[in-house]
């Protein structure tokens, strides 16, 4: 008897995303999906535990920039000319009203303008990570051992830095990453230079294996005695260390959008791995609760996926 052809799992993700994706961001949705299927561009991590002035001019002369440092300025820029357009439409609709009320509601603007500044300075960390222009295919180099070993950069995905800084860890927080491996949100944790212990945890043994060699790789040993790293299943950890940890960090599992449509290997798309998908919702709650049992009282936790699917994100939280 003939078999159905067999469907790769690229394909699969694909038509699923545009089913879904579609109706979810309309319009958007082209730019996006093109976004996906391009080569996938990383950010450079910049080692503090190793000599990084010299990596950070070398970087610049290729025209990199440390989008962490320039995510305020822009912000800043962006804030005050919605707050000079809102002023002029303020303007435009007030023209019979007195000079007195036209100031009370410009000055009104620029006030709410002046309170967002903290959300940018709030974006301020020891953490370092050089990007290309937008349209630059530029690659970086492979990372390169300084004199004792450690390697200079971390080429990693400059958006899975977002949940680091959302964490804003404080000088002595005890902190959880709950889904570590393969490393590279832990190391950006390390490079805060503030954390009083991290915890790195990943239900995976083989990727924990990575996660160490990504320690040993850029870490001193000094650093690493205040880091802990097990293979436990997340969702116990509430039960583990309850009421713990000053910061939680929960990466959780996903459909992986970009790495769905792009590999073949691995891939949760695969037929075979159909039922894991359909209950991924449900670990990641499960996780997320783990990561709020974990948390001290008064303490905080940052959410995140690799997925834009709303079934991931907002209705896990909601």
């Amino acid at each position: 008897a003939a078999t159905a052809p067999r469907i790769p799992p690229t394909r699969l993700a694909l038509h699923h995303f545009d089913v879904n994706y579609s109706l979810q961001l309309k319009d958007l949705w082209p730019s996006v999906r093109a976004g996906l299927l391009c080569e996938q561009k990383y950010g450079a991590l910049l080692n503090n535990f190793s000599p990084v002035d010299h990596v950070a001019q070398e970087l610049e002369l290729l025209n990199a920039s440390d989008f962490v440092s320039e995510a305020p300025k822009k912000a800043q820029r962006s804030q005050r000319t919605a707050a000079a357009e809102e002023a002029g439409r303020g303007e435009s609709r007030s023209q019979e009203l007195s000079g007195e009320g036209r100031t009370a509601m410009q000055a009104e603007t620029m006030t709410q303008a002046e309170m967002s500044a903290p959300l940018c300075a709030s974006v301020t960390s020891n953490i370092k990570c050089y990007t290309f222009p937008r349209g630059d295919i530029t690659r970086f180099r492979p990372a390169r051992p300084d004199a004792l070993g450690l390697l200079d950069y971390y080429l990693m995905d400059a958006a899975s830095l977002l949940p680091v800084l959302a964490l804003n860890v404080q000088p002595g927080d005890l902190v959880l990453d709950l889904c570590a491996a393969p490393g590279g949100k832990t190391l950006a944790l390390l490079q805060t230079g503030v954390c009083g212990h991290l915890a790195a945890n990943d239900v995976s043994i083989s990727r924990t294996k990575r996660l160490h060699q990504v320690l040993h790789s850029y870490v001193p040993k000094e650093i690493r005695e205040i880091v802990s790293v097990t293979s436990c299943d997340g969702r116990d950890w509430g039960q583990l260390e309850g009421g713990t940890f000053h910061k939680v960090l929960v990466d959780v599992p996903c459909t992986t959008d970009r790495h769905s449509v792009m590999e073949e290997d691995n891939n949760i798309f695969h037929k075979r791995r159909t039922k894991e998908r359909q209950m991924l919702p449900m670990l990641q709650l499960q996780l997320l609760m783990a990561g709020i049992l974990a948390t001290k009282l008064g303490g905080e936790v940052v959410y995140s996926t690799c997925s834009l699917s709303p079934l991931q994100n907002e209705y896990v939280i909601e």
